[in-house]
């Protein structure tokens, strides 16, 4: 009788489907920082302005901004949600198109208008974007 509740209990988690998903940003902006041979951050480069469609596709384990040069992260690990004071911040280490390791960070400020950033980290620069969430609309029915 145990064995037939376990079989049950797996046909049922089995037979569950689940749906990844899906976030689209748009960039407004962005600066970069780089380390130099001291290992020191330089200053944030001025703020330049930049409209690019970014994806988080959590279905195929990737992030995409596409830009002029479409930039491609495969998603290796995911990082646990953090809460904190003034962020909400989850992070996802990743590997670029070019098969350099990176971190992918996406902050949420709280105290900004939920306002979004997205951090590029690679050993030697880092890249932030300020974006947008992009609300999905529903197709109008004819």
């Amino acid at each position: 009788m145990k064995i037939f509740k376990y079989l049950l209990l797996f046909l049922f988690f089995a037979s569950a489907t689940t749906h990844a998903q899906k976030y689209n940003f748009k960039t407004s902006s962005f600066m970069v920082s780089q380390k130099d041979q001291k290992g020191n951050w330089s200053e944030w480069s001025k703020l330049q302005q930049s409209e690019m469609p970014v994806l988080l596709d959590m279905e195929s384990h990737r992030i995409v901004i596409y830009s002029e040069v479409i930039q491609l992260f495969s998603i290796m690990k995911y990082g646990n949600q953090e809460e904190k004071e003034n962020d909400d911040v989850v992070a996802f280490n990743c590997i670029d198109n070019n098969g350099v390791e990176c971190l992918l960070t996406i902050y949420t400020r709280k105290k900004q208008g939920n306002r979004n950033q997205l951090y590029i980290t690679y050993q030697d620069v880092i890249i932030a974007y300020n974006m947008k969430v992009i609300e999905e609309k529903p197709a109008k029915n004819k």
